[in-house]
């Protein structure tokens, strides 16, 4: 919109500021209560595997049971947003998720905690996640990666904070004690969600109307018999944008018919990889460090390295792809750094003590942070603003299956090896596959529109004086109709 603002009940509510910015802290503090707080599981499994004598395949399960119902139940907190609102969708899923924290702590069996921290905790993160994360889009346009970047840096703050603070629980109030904590903590999200006050993409009808013509017209103006199916679209156009962001009408399949763009599908094969192999290093990386003579206290301080630089790359990837320059290669920017953090895997086994893991978690970390906060940009980019929802609730239950057999196999290649080299390959070479499948897909998408707009120019002619006149007035005639409609 040219004035950058919606319109609610009569008054303007400005785009990228205002409200937006309590918007954007809701979703930083949900993304410390739910991922940070799921990075931070891997520090309880070593005080699981003694206290109920089991092994790395077997306590890795609690961790790959949250990762996978945040994920595969993401699609459900879209469902409860666009059927309500996001704000009964965050806070229901904060009370279900303190809810399962709070069991866990009286967990007498590795069961009892794969169903309440694994399943029922992962079921409210997953309520809280993707309608905030979509809420932050509903209020940012030209700023949107910066917004995005701020917001998703709460995964990084949060481990940065959390993980020596839960190690220091767990010393101090013993596994369940520090459990406790972590229950009353991530009641906070029942607060966040009260915040999050939705806002209707309702647009001024006439302004409205006379860009989306003005935009679509000008496009074909050389092909008059156009123009009236045109204006058919920026009419309907229009009325999709006076929904609401989270309004209260069930879903539709046209809600949906971005699955079937190929650009999407190849995004949703470069997911996949990309969730095989992100998650390994956040689990793994602290018993690893141990296992080469590093303590507890240092091994530690590995995640909290990881979460501080995680939110150097959030914020400063965020604000460098809003520039003008980058804005156009965002998709390339996410590309190098899922490609970057497999790289940093592959070197892992060669880094055998404290100061050469440091630069692992200042690089690995980094471009973390870089590609997590594109992840919705890139989204929004490819399927726009009014999908949103829906296809963040997809690209997240896409990482489930990945994000629950990942660990258990990363585990079982420590039992039967003895070794982590073959855990940080497999996370590696699965990040490396990702950024070359998106490379390849929208590289051929490249190629295609190249030769496309070359067959284009060669087939262009331009038009008689006579006919080009005739489609001026046609024009005209036709943005005096909308007008009279809109008016009606």
């Amino acid at each position: 919109m040219a004035d950058g603002k919606r319109r609610q009940g009569g008054m303007a509510v400005p785009l990228d500021g205002g409200w937006g910015w309590v918007i954007v802290g809701c979703c930083f503090m949900v993304t410390v209560c739910t991922r940070a707080v799921t990075r931070c599981v891997s520090i309880f499994f070593v005080e699981f595997q003694a206290h109920f004598g089991a092994d790395y395949s077997a306590t890795a399960w609690i961790h790959s049971l949250v990762d996978c119902t945040t994920m595969l139940c993401a699609p459900v907190g879209s469902l409860v947003g666009n059927r309500w609102s996001c704000r009964v969708a965050v806070m229901l899923g904060g009370l279900l998720s303190s809810c399962g924290l709070l069991l866990s702590s009286f967990s007498t069996s590795l069961e009892l905690l794969y169903l309440n921290m694994g399943v029922l905790t992962g079921l409210g993160f997953a309520l809280c996640y993707t309608p905030a994360i979509a809420m932050v889009g509903c209020y940012f346009q030209r700023r949107k990666a910066l917004a995005y970047g701020i917001a998703m840096s709460g995964s990084g703050i949060g481990t940065f904070v959390l993980a020596p603070l839960v190690q220091l629980l767990i010393e101090v109030y013993s596994w369940r004690g520090a459990l406790l904590v972590l229950s009353a903590f991530v009641a906070n999200l029942c607060v966040c969600g009260a915040l999050l006050r939705p806002i209707p993409l309702q647009q001024d009808e006439d302004e409205a109307k006379e860009e989306d013509g003005d935009e679509k017209l000008s496009e074909d103006a050389e092909l008059a018999v156009k123009l009236s199916k045109e204006s058919e679209d920026s009419l309907l156009s229009s009325q999709l944008q006076r929904r609401r962001c989270f309004g209260s009408g069930f879903l539709s399949s046209k809600e949906y018919r971005f699955l079937l763009l190929p650009d999407f599908l190849g995004l949703a094969v470069s997911f996949l990889f990309l969730a095989s192999g992100c998650s390994l290093p956040f689990v793994y990386l602290v018993p690893y460090a141990l296992s080469v003579g590093v303590c507890h206290q240092q091994a530690a301080f590995l995640m909290s390295i990881l979460g501080v630089i995680d939110i150097v790359g959030n914020i400063t990837f965020g604000w460098l792809t809003d520039r003008r320059c980058l804005k156009p290669y965002r998709l390339a920017c996410y590309v190098f750094s899922v490609g970057m953090e497999g790289l940093c895997c592959l070197l892992v086994p060669l880094l055998r003590s404290f100061p050469l893991l440091v630069p692992f978690g200042v690089l690995y970390g980094y471009f973390d942070g870089a590609y997590v906060a594109l992840i919705p940009v890139v989204t929004s980019d490819l399927v726009g603003a009014p999908y949103l929802s829906s296809a963040l609730g997809v690209v997240y239950f896409l990482h489930a299956i990945p994000y629950l057999i990942s660990p258990p196999i990363g585990g079982w290649l420590v039992d039967v090896t003895g070794s982590y080299t073959g855990t940080f390959f497999l996370s590696g070479a699965a990040m490396l596959a990702s950024s070359l499948v998106l490379s390849t897909v929208f590289g051929i998408r490249s190629c295609r529109r190249r030769l496309s707009a070359v067959a284009k120019d060669a087939k262009c002619k331009p038009l008689p004086a006579i006919l080009s006149n005739q489609s001026e007035c046609f024009i005209a005639f036709n943005k005096e109709a909308v007008s009279q409609t809109a008016a009606s």
